[in-house]
């Protein structure tokens, strides 16, 4: 099992928290989603494929970068965050 950390965009409120999770959980391999709105960061563990989780993300209107994969503890690759996007509620 993994753990990916994305830099999604766009999040400001509780339902953009439900939004993503409901767009990130019929993922395949995906067996957990824990969003931090605050930092704009969602942590996923499974076995999913990283792409299918960003191109769920996209669909669903909040744009995500790969921030981190923890595949072996202790090793970590890290990619650049972002900021934008807006709110679905607005």
């Amino acid at each position: 099992m993994k753990t990916v950390e994305l830099q999604v965009q766009g999040m400001s409120c509780g339902s953009c928290v439900k939004h993503v999770t409901e767009a990130l959980r019929p993922v395949e391999g995906v067996s957990d989603v824990a969003v931090d709105l605050q930092a704009g960061r969602v942590t996923v563990s499974g076995d999913s494929d990283s792409n299918a989780l960003l191109a769920a993300l996209q669909d669903a209107g909040y744009p995500a970068q790969l921030a981190t994969v923890d595949s072996v503890p202790g090793t970590k690759t890290s990619g650049s965050g972002g900021n934008g996007g807006g709110c679905c509620c607005k």
